[in-house]
């Protein structure tokens, strides 16, 4: 049984639910909804300020529809004066594909968060196991009962065997924004999503020819540096594991082709030159950037704890994603009020 929302306005929780939510009664968070294809503005925002509440105390959807119809004073306190009905939510959320509904978050989120300044960028990406909330105690769940289904079977270092997904998610070290996100069913290993998240990445036009982006070594292969630096113009500090050879890798890495064939050859070495030499400066320093990776990690524990259950209660990868960008949306509104340190994101992921 659900606790009623009753507010205090002395509580640092309600304090800070309340600073959460008003972000959507900004102009330019109107402006972006808008933008977005959410009308009307206003609908939109109650709309979303009841999923987030929902979210951030833990209930049902349902329940905290009623808790707004039935209190006067949480209305009022956090300015949702037309509570919307179970219908009108579920309505909205179905109205937008997952992409669609990403594009609106990413787009919020970019009208909320500081921009990128400065020519060059640190970022940082990672993956997460996300599981549906199925009990394969009590019922033994083979791979073949899953091949119709769109979640998979998967291991996770930290949490064992799994039914779910995996959320490959991007994020600017600078002001700790997400860039962008990848879902995908099971727990396909991380060497194989590298390209996956950098082609995301440069689809939406975030990252620029010498970023430095970095990776545990699960994302390791002699492969992902070459394509990293010769098709993505990046600087990618995977991690290496114990065998690492620099010279085999300088021995498989060349000037595209495609340069060739294009007018400016000169600058275009002199742009692979120096992201390579960006590269062989950092990759000896790897062991440095580990307490600057760990930050990723602190933020997915963020993103993990603004959701209602500790396994996801959504069964097909549209309604997973369109979750997990709520979540996504939660934890860039949390950062973007300064809870960025470690301890911070961490006092958060115990919310």
């Amino acid at each position: 049984m659900y606790v009623p929302l009753i507010v205090d306005e002395k509580d640092d929780k309600w304090k800070l639910v309340k600073r959460i939510l008003s972000i959507f009664d900004l102009r330019r968070t109107k402006q972006e909804m808008s933008k977005q294809g959410i009308t009307p503005v206003n609908k939109g925002s109650y709309i979303l300020k009841t999923v987030l509440l929902s979210m951030l105390f833990s209930l049902e959807i349902s329940y905290a529809i009623e808790e707004l119809k039935k209190r006067e004073k949480l209305r009022n306190y956090l300015n949702i004066p037309s509570p919307p009905s179970k219908t009108q939510v579920y309505s909205f959320l179905s109205r937008f594909s997952p992409e669609d509904f990403l594009n609106m978050v990413l787009g919020l989120l970019n009208s909320i968060c500081s921009p990128r300044r400065g020519r060059l960028a640190l970022i940082l990406i990672d993956s997460t196991d996300i599981q549906v909330n199925i009990n394969w105690f009590k019922k033994k769940i083979t791979k073949k009962d899953l091949e119709h289904r769109e979640f998979k079977w998967g291991y996770s270092s930290s949490h064992g065997y799994y039914i779910g997904y995996k959320l490959t998610m991007a994020l600017n070290k600078k002001n700790m924004k997400p860039l962008a996100f990848l879902l995908h069913e099971g727990s396909p290993h991380d060497s194989k999503l590298f390209e996956p998240i950098l082609s995301e990445l440069k689809r939406r036009r975030v990252i620029r020819t010498g970023d430095i982006v970095i990776f545990d070594k699960g994302y390791y292969s002699y492969e992902n540096y070459v394509v990293g630096i010769t098709k993505y113009k990046i600087v990618p500090l995977i991690f290496p594991k114990k065998r690492f050879s620099l010279k085999k890798l300088l021995g498989m890495i060349g000037y595209p082709l495609h340069i060739f064939f294009k007018k400016g050859l000169k600058k275009a070495k002199d742009i692979y030159k120096a992201i390579l030499t960006k590269f062989l400066n950092l990759i000896d320093k790897w062991k440095s950037f580990k307490p600057v990776r760990s930050y990723i990690e602190d933020v997915f524990k963020v993103v993990k704890g603004t959701s209602p259950y500790k396994k996801i209660h959504r069964f097909t990868k549209k309604s997973v994603k369109k979750f997990m960008s709520l979540s996504v949306l939660l934890t860039g509104i949390l950062i973007s009020m300064g809870f960025q340190s470690k301890e911070e994101l961490q006092r958060l992921s115990e919310w």
